[in-house]
């Protein structure tokens, strides 16, 4: 049941990137000093790749847990 917790170790990084990403990108999106509709687009092609790598880091979460109980 190890590797359970390090393929669920590794899926949580791999969210926690994808979660450190979409913050720098919607800051500078926000430090461009676009017009209102310029930046709700370019959060909205951001909210995706928020929204997928909450839910990978959410998985890898709950394989650690699992790995943990059953080890």
């Amino acid at each position: 049941m190890e590797i359970i917790v390090w393929i669920g170790a590794a899926l949580t990084l791999l969210g926690v990137c994808g979660i450190v990403y979409s913050i720098a990108a919607v800051a500078r999106a926000k430090r461009a000093n676009l017009t209102d509709e310029e930046l709700r687009a370019r959060i909205s092609g951001v909210l995706p790749i928020n929204l997928g790598a909450l839910f990978v880091s959410m998985i890898g979460l709950m394989a650690v847990i699992i790995g943990v109980l059953l080890g």
